[in-house]
C-alpha cells in the first residue's frame, strides 16, 4: 500500500507517519521509485502500536523509540525479550516535591516500603533475581505507592497485598495466555507491550465498578 492508503486505515496523518520514520519508530518502506514507497500489513500493526505508546501510554517519542529497540532485539530469549520491552516502559512511581521520584532521599516510609514489598513477594513465591528486582519498573512503583500509603497515614495490611497479590497472579496469567494468541516472536513482544498499556485502563475501570457495585450491595438500596 502507498502512504495515503496506509494514512487512511491507520487514521494516522500522513504527516506524522514521515514523523515516525523520520524518528525510527516506523521502519521505511519499500522504495518504488525516488519519491515513493510501498508499505505493508506488518507498518500498519507496527503504526498502531506506536499510536498506542505515544497517545494512551502518554510516552515522549524518545521513550517509545527504547521500547521499539526493545521488541526488535532478537538476540534474547522470549521470556528476556518481552521482559526487556515490558520493562522499557515508563512508570507510574509517585514523585516527590520535585516531581522526579529518584532525586527524592529516601526516608522512613521509603524503608518501611521495601521492606514489606520484600516479604510481599516472598510470601507470594515470586522468584524475582535481586539484580532483576531492583531494576524492575514494577517493582519500584510498588515501593513507591506502599511509601505514598504509609505516608499519607493509609498503611497497606500484609494480608490485604497477599489478596492483591494472589489476583494480580491470576491476570498474569490471562495476559500470557493472550500474548501466546499470537506468533512467537516480534508479534507476540507486540502483544506484551500493547497489552500492558491498553489493558491498564481496562484494569483500572473495572476495579472502580466493582468497588461501586459492592458499595451499593454494602451500603446502598441495591437499586
Amino acid at each position: 500500500m502507498r502512504m495515503a492508503e496506509l494514512s487512511e486505515r491507520s487514521g494516522v496523518p500522513t504527516a506524522t507517519i514521515k514523523y515516525y520514520l523520520r524518528e525510527g519508530l516506523l521502519r521505511p518502506g519499500r522504495r518504488i521509485n525516488a519519491t515513493q514507497a510501498a508499505y505493508d500489513e506488518e507498518h500498519l500493526r507496527r503504526l498502531r502500536l506506536v499510536r498506542a505508546l505515544i497517545q494512551v501510554g502518554r510516552m515522549p517519542v524518545a521513550t517509545a523509540r527504547e521500547v521499539l529497540v526493545a521488541v526488535e532485539d532478537e538476540s534474547l530469549d522470549r521470556h528476556s525479550r518481552i521482559g526487556a520491552a515490558v520493562w522499557s516502559l515508563p512508570d507510574g512511581s509517585p514523585a516527590g516535591p520535585s516531581g522526579d521520584a529518584a532525586e527524592a532521599p529516601r526516608d522512613a516510609a521509603d524503608e518501611a516500603a521495601e521492606r514489606q514489598a520484600l516479604e510481599l513477594l516472598e510470601r507470594l513465591g515470586w522468584s524475582f533475581g535481586c539484580a532483576a528486582r531492583d531494576d524492575s519498573p514494577a517493582y519500584r512503583m510498588l515501593v513507591g505507592a506502599l511509601a505514598a500509603l504509609e505516608r499519607s497515614g493509609y498503611p497497606c495490611v500484609m494480608e490485604d497485598l497477599l489478596t492483591y497479590g494472589r489476583s494480580a497472579g491470576q491476570l498474569g496469567a490471562v495476559d500470557l495466555d493472550m500474548i501466546e494468541r499470537y506468533e512467537p516472536g516480534t508479534r507476540q513482544v507486540e502483544a506484551a507491550v500493547a497489552g500492558t498499556v491498553l489493558y491498564e485502563p481496562v484494569l483500572l475501570s473495572l476495579r472502580r465498578l466493582a468497588q461501586a457495585e459492592e458499595s451499593n450491595r454494602r451500603f446502598g438500596d441495591g437499586g
